[in-house]
């Protein structure tokens, strides 16, 4: 190990802050051993033996867009093969047989593309109708970019946009669409989307209204290992400044049928070093997401030795990873999650949004 990197894992066990350097450093150094002692005793420091998922049901309402972004393989023309928009009827009707197939559904997850004609009434009346629909279950919806978007179409301050969608039923964001806050690699991967700035303007703008927010990382396209911690540490002032940040997610990229299909995806040392180097740094970030659906089953379950304490949840149908090429399905059993965080020693712990418990299953089938 240098001895900067030795430094720095020296200041972590004091229970220090890693600046910038030091996180490149010990990253850099890919001792994956290391970081995995390190980020496992962070987490457990914030959340014991526990791990998270929940029983959720993903819904994109359209994959029609106005930005069509080079590391997107979702998004589509008005006239091109495959583009849709659901209306108010479908999205209600898919959001109430998922409450009938699954009891224990606790939120709907609702993320689309910047369509470049439906006004922001158009989302408002959705989420007020699955509001209607299931009153019991808890609404995620719209990226900080989506509201950007909504903010253009409609006119409106970004306050306003959010305050509308929370009166509507709206009860957290997604972090999606921070990609990497630096508005170099953006010009390239997404030029039409919100700016570094105006993603951070959501997402404060959100907090400040009691919308709490997930934030993101999109690694593996054409950033460097130090702009990842640089994006890393500019969340961490962020939730400094709020407190409103409930989870960190990182997506490595996928290159299937994208603007940059020259690049290749990540292999696993890179997926579980990302995890790893995010809880440590993240320090003031109660939860670090290992989204199976984007690392495979396999490296999620890994992750969970390297500082992640969330799987994510149960999905049922996911449109936007899997249009890139992800290869994992599309839905997954709660039990099958429980069993994964079994087998590697953990508790397993159904949340709702919020991570409050809603039941720990013990060692038992039975729970």
């Amino acid at each position: 190990m240098t001895p900067f990197a030795e430094a720095a894992a020296a200041k972590l066990s004091r229970g220090g802050r890693l600046d910038p350097d030091e996180a490149l450093a010990l990253y850099e150094h890919n001792d994956l051993l290391l970081l995995a002692a390190l980020a496992r005793a962070a987490k457990e420091r914030q959340s014991g033996r526990d791990v998270y998922f929940n029983v959720n049901r993903h819904i994109n309402l359209t994959n029609i867009c106005a930005a069509r972004c080079p590391l997107c393989a979702f998004g589509r023309g008005r006239d091109d093969a495959g583009a849709y928009v659901m209306d108010r009827e479908e999205v209600v009707a898919v959001a109430r047989r998922a409450a009938d197939e699954s009891p224990d559904l606790s939120e709907i997850h609702m993320v689309s593309a910047l369509h470049p004609d439906k006004p922001f009434a158009y989302y408002l009346d959705i989420v007020a109708a699955v509001r209607a629909t299931l009153p019991g279950i808890h609404i995620k919806a719209f990226t900080p970019v989506e509201i950007c978007h909504f903010a253009a179409v409609s006119g409106l301050p970004i306050d306003e946009v959010l305050r509308a969608l929370k009166a509507a039923g709206l009860g957290s964001l997604p972090g999606g669409g921070a990609e990497v806050l630096d508005d170099a690699i953006r010009g390239v991967i997404c030029p039409r989307k919100a700016s570094s700035a105006q993603w951070t303007e959501v997402v404060k703008a959100a907090h400040r209204l009691g919308i709490p927010t997930n934030a993101s990382l999109l690694y593996g396209h054409i950033e460097t290992p130090r702009q990842r911690i640089e994006h890393l540490c500019k969340l961490r002032a962020i939730q400094d400044e709020t407190g409103g940040f409930q989870a960190f997610v990182a997506f490595p990229f996928h290159p299937d049928n994208t603007g940059l299909p020259q690049l290749a995806r990540v292999g696993a040392w890179e997926d579980l070093k990302m995890v790893a180097i995010a809880r440590l740094v993240l320090d003031n970030f109660a939860h670090i997401k290992a989204f199976w659906m984007m690392l495979t089953l396999p490296v999620a379950q890994l992750a969970l030795a390297f500082g992640a304490d969330d799987l994510d949840g149960t999905v049922a149908e996911e449109k936007i990873i899997h249009a890139a090429g992800a290869k994992t399905g599309t839905s997954i059993a709660r039990e099958d999650i429980v069993a994964i965080i079994r087998e590697a020693g953990y508790v397993a712990v159904e949340r709702d949004t919020f991570y409050n418990s809603r039941r720990v299953w013990g060692t038992s089938d039975n729970g």
